[in-house]
């Protein structure tokens, strides 16, 4: 309101210094001295932007605005540019890194900032610097939590559970160090199942709370195997919908999800809902529910393991008892073992003679047919002899296809030993060339003698060599 009424004030004093300007006749050149001498001194602009800035942060040093954010943006610095609008103006707003914020920044969220207010003189802005931001109504962010529950539900995020361990062996706890929350959940396991107890102290509320739940979640799952935990439990006490915020990040509902280990959400009271219980293997009431849920009842565990050994005892005696009996049945059914050793000794004596009578008929067949195979062999010699003209006939073949190849190979070497005499260098000497060389360097530019301004030169004709002696007395132009 200061500002506007301020705003208003300026446009007035500037239309009335324009009438009197246009209704006044000129001055004389003596009025004019003297008006000139009363007119206030001239300013630069930078003296102007300095003043106007050390008046706004004086009379608007602690200010609180309500309005809709709009055009958010997080600089890589971590610091926060946007504006708060209403339905006719827009304020620019910044929001340095590590700023307490009761309500995350978001495009669409009416909110409450609390700051002061300041002026940028390189490009004739003011913005406000905001301290603290909360929502502007339970209802904004209760609109926002189910906006962002629904875009994560149809990502897919809420669907998978994983089954919790029956005897977990380590149980890792994700929570405020100083709370009662953590010895509640101690105690209870001390009583129910006394086990190895991983504890990741963490804010669960406030500033950076979010951050260090999502690095906690993370890091047990980045443990070595073994001194992974096989259950995560995430708790907190009971409180306002801005004091669990933390626990709708986001981030931390992302993490929560993509654990490899089963995790337990323990967010406050039986009618407290986060989001990390939407995306938790697991929801508990309460923290101390949570240990109940982790661990079975080990003094259970004991009496069902002695019930357990009782039937198995029971049972096991009812089957020797059972085996005896059919054994002592089966005894009874046995023929007697002499009989049993006579009938095989018949089947044996049986057998060895089929075997003897099988083996001399074997043994007639294999000279039968031995026999025949010999009276079908033909002699060496005379395969040898049928070879021999076979054997003349592929040497002439091979003696003629040498000599064809050896003559082939010598005119193709007159071709090439001709080729080589024709493009010698000396063919080349012999029709008017010469070979010019310095210090047994062939020369091939007229660039060298822009170098060498005086040289001794061999030039080397078809019938022999000279040297000369060179003075260049202008310089090679480039064609």
């Amino acid at each position: 309101m200061k500002k506007k009424r301020f705003s208003r004030t300026l446009k007035a004093i500037a239309a009335i210094k324009e009438k009197d300007m246009l209704e006044t006749p000129l001055y004389s050149d003596f009025e004019k001295d003297n008006l000139l001498a009363t007119q206030p001194a001239i300013l630069s602009v930078k003296d102007l932007s300095l003043a106007l800035k050390q008046r706004v942060e004086t009379d608007f040093k602690h200010v609180r605005v309500r309005g809709e954010i709009s055009g958010f943006k997080r600089h890589t610095s971590g610091h926060s540019y946007f504006s708060l609008k209403d339905a006719e103006t827009v304020l620019d707003a910044v929001c340095w890194r590590g700023t307490y914020l009761k309500a995350p920044l978001q495009d669409g969220l009416e909110v409450i900032a609390t700051g002061r207010l300041t002026t940028y003189p390189g490009r004739s802005k003011y913005q406000i610097v905001i301290e603290q931001v909360e929502a502007a109504g339970e209802g904004a962010l209760l609109k926002l939590l189910l906006e962002r529950k629904a875009r994560l539900q149809a990502e897919g995020l809420f669907s998978e559970k994983r089954p919790l361990p029956a005897f977990p062996k380590t149980i890792g706890i994700v929570t405020s160090p100083t709370g009662a929350v953590l010895h509640d959940i101690l105690h209870r396991l001390q009583d129910r199942y006394p086990c190895h107890v991983l504890v990741w102290p963490t804010a669960v509320q406030g500033p950076g709370a979010a951050e260090q739940i999502t690095a906690a979640i993370k890091g047990f799952n980045d443990l070595p195997h073994p001194q992974q935990p096989d259950v995560i439990i995430v708790a907190r006490g009971g409180g306002s919908l801005e004091d669990l915020w933390c626990f709708n990040e986001e981030n931390v509902v992302r993490a929560a999800a993509h654990s490899l280990i089963p995790l337990i959400s323990a967010v406050g009271h039986e009618t407290d809902t986060t989001l990390i219980d939407w995306a938790a293997d697991l929801r508990a009431p309460t923290p101390t529910a949570a240990a109940e849920l982790a661990t079975p009842v080990l003094g259970g565990i004991a009496l069902t393991l002695r019930q357990y050994v009782e039937r198995l005892h029971n049972v096991i005696s009812r089957q020797f008892d059972n085996d005896r009996m059919h054994l002592i049945n089966l005894g009874r059914a046995l023929p007697s073992p002499q009989q049993v050793m006579e009938q095989t000794m018949l089947r044996l004596d049986d057998w060895a003679d089929r075997l003897w009578q099988a083996q001399t008929v074997w043994v007639n067949y294999q000279q039968q047919t031995l026999a025949t195979l010999k009276a079908r062999l033909r002699p060496p010699y005379d395969l040898l002899r049928n070879a021999e003209p076979q054997l003349a006939k592929l040497f002439d073949r091979l003696f003629d296809s040498q000599q064809r190849l050896l003559q082939r190979k010598q005119e193709h070497l007159l071709w090439q030993a001709t080729s080589l005499e024709q493009n010698s260098y000396q063919r080349v000497l012999e029709r008017g060339f010469c070979w010019v060389a310095s210090q047994n360097q062939v020369v091939t530019r007229a660039s060298f003698f822009n170098d060498h301004l005086t040289a001794t030169l061999t030039l080397q004709f078809a019938d022999g060599a000279v040297e000369v002696n060179t003075q260049v007395t202008n310089k090679a132009k480039p064609l």
